[in-house]
């Protein structure tokens, strides 16, 4: 996936300013920011669900923002996993699995059952394809709808903040299936808050603020030794006290060595959590 010069602007809100991105195949890359950075509107960008206002966005080859583009036949290629579950509540979870695989891949019953259940072996849900959405945790929902995109033999996946809805003690579960597709080398693009999956399993971390990119680099650089303030006061908020004791680094925003206490956070850190980036619609 190429991301060059992507901006997107609601009315008069720039929400993305200039993204350059890109991830190899393969190659696991969290996003990390506060809200309203911009993260959730870059996920959307990617598959089309907001058009940018100008850039372009290339994934597998094929340049998703061209006008002439099939966007249809393009998202074929890149799964997406929301941060509510979006399954169809009458549908049992082999149901769910199923209904896309027929309708745009046109495959057959026997072949999309067998690719269903395959794929909820993945993420250790075999003996739930007869369960409807309603007799689900939150936790096997969203396992159900990662094993969804994963029906359509995606060549990216993109995840937007996949834990956030659930209780604590579910979120382990989604985690260790994403683990376990970063180890299968799938290519993902990943919008979370946890910082420890970000530390142990993406190749690249890359930190949001204001619409922008202010650092991106090795999870050991990024969420350990981060070199902008802004970075580091970001992390100082989300980690516990104790991770949180950062050691003071340069910042080459200013040349000068600063901390992560309050003086150093932004407006777009400190601010209201609202604006079309929280939106997490389908």
């Amino acid at each position: 996936m190429e991301i060059t010069g992507l901006h997107k602007s609601f009315g008069d809100l720039e929400v993305l300013r200039g993204i350059d991105l890109s991830v190899s195949p393969g190659e696991v890359v969290c996003v990390i920011g506060p809200s309203g950075s911009g993260k959730s509107t870059l996920l959307r960008c990617v598959n089309l669900l907001e058009e940018p206002t100008s850039g372009t966005v290339t994934v597998a080859g094929a340049e998703v923002t061209d006008p002439d583009v099939d966007i249809d036949r393009v998202r074929r290629r890149i799964g997406m996993v929301f941060q509510s579950f979006n399954l169809f509540p009458h549908l049992t979870a082999l149901g769910n699995l199923t209904i896309a695989q027929r309708r745009v891949l046109g495959r057959g019953k026997a072949e999309a059952e067998e690719t269903a259940r395959h794929n909820l072996r993945r993420v250790g849900l075999t003996d739930k394809e007869s369960a409807y959405p309603a007799q689900l945790s939150g936790g096997q929902q969203q396992r159900v709808a990662i094993a969804r995109a994963l029906s359509m033999d995606p060549r990216l996946m993109l995840f937007d903040e996949p834990t956030s809805a659930l209780d604590p003690e579910l979120v382990g579960d989604v985690l260790a299936v994403m683990r376990t597709l970063a180890d299968e080398g799938m290519t993902m693009l990943v919008v979370t808050h946890e910082m420890s999956f970000a530390r142990e399993v993406a190749d690249r971390v890359v930190f949001m603020d204001g619409g922008v990119i202010v650092e991106e680099g090795a999870p050991e650089q990024v969420v350990v030794e981060p070199r902008h303030a802004r970075t580091r006061a970001f992390l100082a908020r989300v980690l516990d006290p104790a991770a949180a004791e950062l050691p003071a680094a340069r910042d080459e925003e200013s040349g000068t060595e600063s901390g992560s206490g309050p003086g150093a956070q932004t407006a777009a850190e400190t601010g209201p959590e609202t604006g079309p980036e929280t939106d997490a619609r389908p």
